[in-house]
């Protein structure tokens, strides 16, 4: 759109261009962008984006993935992890170390006449 079909054009000369006489069409009065979200614009922040500020959780510095690997297996997928699985009887107790068990596999394996072992 050219120049001379703007609303604008028509309020050259007069005095506040229409902005008003008290006001006065300044800058950025109340900050750029969101600045003032923990003060003069916080009703904003607060009704329209909640949970803005703040922290949430724990943050973890220098956090080593493979301390926390921990690949699960099921009960009944145990001889999958013996090699000689096809030599030996499904029917046979078995000792299994782990780093971590749950209760219920626990009772699962020391029913079936196995024990666990818990490692470090």
């Amino acid at each position: 759109m050219t120049t001379c079909f703007k609303k604008n054009r028509k309020k050259r000369g007069h005095v506040s261009a229409g902005h008003g006489r008290i006001g006065k069409h300044r800058k950025h009065p109340g900050g750029r962008g969101n600045a003032g979200g923990m003060q003069h614009h916080r009703i904003l922040f607060d009704k329209y984006h909640p949970g803005y500020f703040g922290k949430v959780g724990m943050r973890y510095f220098h956090r080593l993935r493979n301390k926390f690997h921990c690949p699960a297996v099921n009960v009944d997928r145990l001889w999958s992890l013996v090699p000689d699985a096809g030599v030996l009887p499904p029917d046979r107790p078995v000792v299994v170390k782990a780093k971590l068990v749950s209760k219920i596999a626990e009772k699962k394996i020391k029913a079936a006449g196995g024990a666990v072992v818990l490692t470090a």
